[in-house]
């Protein structure tokens, strides 16, 4: 692992910034290929996810890797982590001062991997990375901002509630590895939507 990435995940699991870690069993740092084209971004970790002290190992987590399976991706060769880095007391939405707190861990993260495109899972990310809501009107879509690429999808954990999302998020994700390979053989991808710097 590379020594930056291994210094965050410490920082991650020792921190004491926000309220957060005196409910917390385990911070969650991101985990994945350092080498990896996307970094998968969601909410917070949940119940399976404090326990175990890694990213999206839940159901949420399963679907997202069937979703994965799916575009004949493997989980392994992604990046995957949270807004905030600690599970909110009975899985509440992370207040906006506990996102801010956490926010330097998810530039760090950014700024070692350096992806082709940041795919946003879910309405708490979309506000807080792009100050979005309403997710499902902008799934699909790819966002341009200060030169760094956005791909918008619902979060998986909706998929549990709604069977009819998982084709939803299936199809969302093919689409983002679709658009990756676009980028690799440098093609010109169609822009969705461009926030001015």
């Amino acid at each position: 692992m590379n020594q930056k990435l291994e210094t965050i995940k410490q920082n991650v699991i020792t921190c004491t910034k926000c309220d957060l870690c005196k409910t917390r069993t385990n911070a969650v740092p991101g985990k994945g290929n350092i080498q990896s084209d996307v970094i998968f971004v969601g909410e917070a970790p949940g119940r399976n996810e404090d326990k175990s002290g890694e990213p999206f190992v839940g159901v949420a987590g399963k679907k997202l890797s069937i979703a994965l399976e799916e575009a004949k991706i493997s989980r392994d060769s992604v990046y995957i982590t949270n807004i905030v880095k600690c599970r909110p007391p009975n899985n509440r939405v992370p207040s906006t001062s506990e996102r801010e707190t956490c926010q330097k861990y998810l530039k760090e993260e950014i700024s070692i991997i350096k992806p082709k495109i940041i795919c946003i899972l879910g309405n708490t990310a979309f506000n807080s990375i792009l100050g979005g809501s309403e997710i499902t009107k902008f799934r699909g879509k790819i966002v341009r901002k200060d030169n760094q690429l956005y791909f918008l999808t619902i979060h998986p954990a909706a998929t549990i509630y709604n069977q009819k999302l998982i084709d939803v998020l299936k199809s969302d994700i093919v689409k983002l590895f679709d658009l990756i390979r676009e980028l690799k053989n440098d093609k010109e991808i169609k822009i969705d939507i461009e926030y001015a710097s």
